[in-house]
């Protein structure tokens, strides 16, 4: 039976989670607080590096990888079709991912060959940088990668062209508790029904929810991140204990990114730059000589063990909740998106949903 769906919340998960409802023949309804696809709202959809991998997947849950592990072949396809469809490129690449030292080699091979991941012992001099703990390095060829905005971009259009409503610079007021939601009211006053709602706020979704959900553990984590525009770019991503480095298609270059518990501020400091500078320079000395071009901060919705919320709200009928993905909403949103909408259709999801319930 075709619903009327609405998704609150225009971020990455957001999108895909519409787009998962448009596909089973729904009607849906974005309210989005800021712009969908803005590059200046705050929200980590755009501001994030693009890596369509868990930076060190061996150190999170097996219910973490779940959620991950297919990122990269859903959106070597999702790209194709969107392009196809839209005209727009989403920049997909598979550049390889460079990981340097200090980490567990023995756990990080071992996950490797149980999850079929392509993963050999290599020298990163012989990737034209320099590794601050030694030149032992580990390569992992097909790890890829997607610019956020582009993509944020495409689905955008794509929505448009299959009769999504976009309810854009509409902020709702925190929900009260109640047995079942048939509609939610905007701070303007405005009341906007539905069957079925879908939470996928990011980091605001707490205060949305905190009357009626106040076990639900987000809070905002800001990222901050530099640009460069090198005369020779990197071939491959690099990461270095917890710092990484992205080459994009067009020659720049992402250097990033913090993890700070600063509340909703999504501005920049100069102690960041200059931290995350020394970072870049030291595995890529060449860029002492380069200009930062960019710095900008994102906001993620950070969670205990980076596990999302994926479920139908505990006490309040036709609320459902897909949200919490902190670093990895963009490596997530596939498999999120298919997880909730199953579960909205009453269907048994592929994956064990039991780990991403909300607690009542």
């Amino acid at each position: 039976m075709t619903k009327h769906v609405m998704i609150i919340g225009g971020g990455i998960v957001g999108c895909m989670t519409a787009i998962e409802l448009v596909n089973r023949g729904h009607r849906v309804t974005i309210v989005e607080r800021n712009q969908i696809a803005s590059q200046t709202s705050g929200e980590s959809s755009w501001a994030g590096g693009g890596i369509i991998f868990p930076l060190l997947p061996w150190q999170y849950s097996d219910p973490v990888n779940a959620l991950t592990r297919h990122g990269a072949d859903f959106y070597r396809e999702f790209t194709q079709k969107l392009l196809r469809e839209t005209g727009l490129d989403a920049d997909f690449a598979q550049s390889g991912f460079l990981l340097l030292p200090e980490f567990d080699t023995n756990a990080a091979l071992a996950w490797c060959k149980k999850y079929g991941v392509e993963a050999r012992p290599a020298k990163a001099a012989d990737y034209s940088v320099q590794s601050p703990s030694g030149n032992y390095a580990l390569w992992l060829p097909g790890v890829c990668q997607i610019r956020p905005p582009y993509l944020m971009q495409a689905m955008r259009k794509w929505l448009e062209q299959n009769n999504v409503t976009m309810l854009e610079h509409t902020q709702l007021v925190p929900l009260q508790e109640t047995g079942e939601l048939n509609e939610w009211q905007t701070t303007s006053g405005e009341k906007l029904s539905a069957d079925q709602f879908v939470v996928t706020s990011g980091a605001w979704s707490f205060d949305l929810l905190k009357e009626t959900s106040s076990k639900l553990n987000i809070k905002p984590m800001r990222g901050q991140i530099l640009l460069y525009k090198p005369e020779q770019n990197l071939r491959q991503m690099v990461y270095r204990e917890g710092f990484y480095m992205i080459p994009r298609l067009d020659g720049h270059l992402l250097a990033g990114s913090t993890l700070e518990d600063v509340g909703f501020d999504n501005g920049v400091t100069e102690a960041v730059r200059e931290e995350l500078r020394i970072k870049a320079e030291a595995i890529m000395p060449e860029l002492k000589r380069q200009p930062i071009i960019k710095h900008w901060s994102g906001l993620r919705p950070g969670t205990p063990e980076n596990l999302p919320t994926i479920s139908a709200h505990p006490s309040i009928k036709n609320l459902y909740l897909n949200t919490g993905h902190f670093r990895y909403g963009l490596t997530m949103a596939p498999a999120s998106a298919k997880l909730i909408t199953a579960l909205m259709a009453g269907e048994t999801p592929q994956i064990d949903p039991a780990p991403y319930t909300c607690a009542s």
